[in-house]
């Protein structure tokens, strides 16, 4: 058994932390640029050239893996799957289907249209919106990588259950009459399932993770940047004050601040580790994140054209309302975490 926890240790030290690369960037700094670790300069550059380099990594191999399951789940077929499922039973497999879409907010939207157009319930296909930006399995991998196994693990909880919540309240209050005339009466055209050989499957993963690189990798270097910057350059005393410990009102600031920024998960990743790294709250780092993937300003604009204002106040004030309960849960019980 001890040999196993060492090797599973090892494993997790190789490919999750990545601490070869963390000592090779040290080097990089030390030797060849010639600067202190220890100093700002020298201190962001490292942090820069580890993040990015690990986040691409971990990028390439995680997209491919997800986007190789995927396809298996093509749009079509999640509906056909999912129309025969209502209640809490539909709005928990939607939240699951979410789980496997690796898409920022903005790209759930157009499935989730499709969703809508096809007679699903309501609260099935937002249980979809919900969990697509906030919760997937790269996530999951990202999160373990840099928190470990149960923050990663309780955070993908949460959001599943936020997900699961957040569809049934919608569902219970009878809202289709919220949804755009125009997308109810989009022609539900259901064509034949192609069936993917092996090789078409791994060229469909190729140009998955082709695609979403061109989408993410520049808010992956702003969000490193931002993080070399919190982690090296803006004081501990003002990170404190504003977002510390300290200050009850810290979950509804960074929830606040993050929801008019657009980025996925990939990109905040570095922000929050920065912030970790700083001292800040793990509930309040989440409440970042998850505003952020899940509440985007342009995310909000583009369902403004698909659902009316009464609809859309609903779903950001279940949304945000419960970014905000988990924030709170996870700086209050945060130690059973780290």
């Amino acid at each position: 058994m001890e040999m196993f926890i060492k090797g599973f240790n090892s494993i997790m030290d190789i490919f999750f932390k990545m601490t070869w690369l963390n000592d090779l960037s040290g080097f990089i700094v030390q030797k060849l640029l010639r600067l202190d670790l220890t100093s700002q300069i020298g201190g962001s550059i490292q942090f820069f050239i580890f993040d990015t380099i690990k986040i691409f990594i971990l990028l390439t191999l995680l997209i491919y893996g997800i986007s190789y399951i995927q396809s298996y789940f093509p749009p079509e077929r999640t509906k056909k799957l999912l129309g025969n499922m209502k209640g809490i039973k539909g709005r928990i497999v939607g939240a699951l289907l979410g789980t496997i879409t690796p898409f920022c907010s903005c790209s759930s939207i157009p499935i989730f249209i499709g969703f809508t157009a096809s007679g699903l319930p309501l609260g099935t296909t937002f249980s979809f919106l919900i969990s697509s930006p906030l919760v997937d399995l790269g996530s999951f991998l990202l999160l373990m990588s840099f928190f470990g196994f149960k923050i990663a693990f309780v955070y993908v909880l949460v959001g599943l259950v936020l997900a699961v919540v957040g569809g049934g309240i919608i569902d219970h209050l009878n809202l289709e009459s919220q949804v755009e005339e125009y997308v109810r009466e989009m022609p539900d055209v259901d064509g034949e399932l192609e069936t993917m050989t092996k090789r078409k499957r791994h060229e469909f993963a190729k140009e998955q993770v082709k695609d979403i690189f061109k989408k993410v990798w520049p808010y992956v270097i702003i969000g490193v940047g931002i993080g070399a910057l919190i982690h090296n350059w803006i004081p501990q005393e003002l990170i404190e004050n504003l977002i510390g410990n300290n200050n009850k009102f810290a979950v509804l600031i960074s929830t606040i601040l993050g929801m008019p920024m657009y980025a996925d998960i990939f990109g905040t990743i570095p922000i929050a580790e920065a912030l970790f790294l700083k001292g800040v709250g793990i509930g309040t780092i989440l409440s970042f994140m998850m505003a952020v993937t899940a509440l985007s300003l342009p995310s909000v604009i583009m369902l403004s054209k698909v659902v009316k204002p009464k609809l859309l106040t609903i779903f950001v004030l279940i949304v945000g309302i419960g970014i905000i309960i988990i924030g709170y849960s996870f700086n209050f019980f945060g130690y059973m975490f780290i």
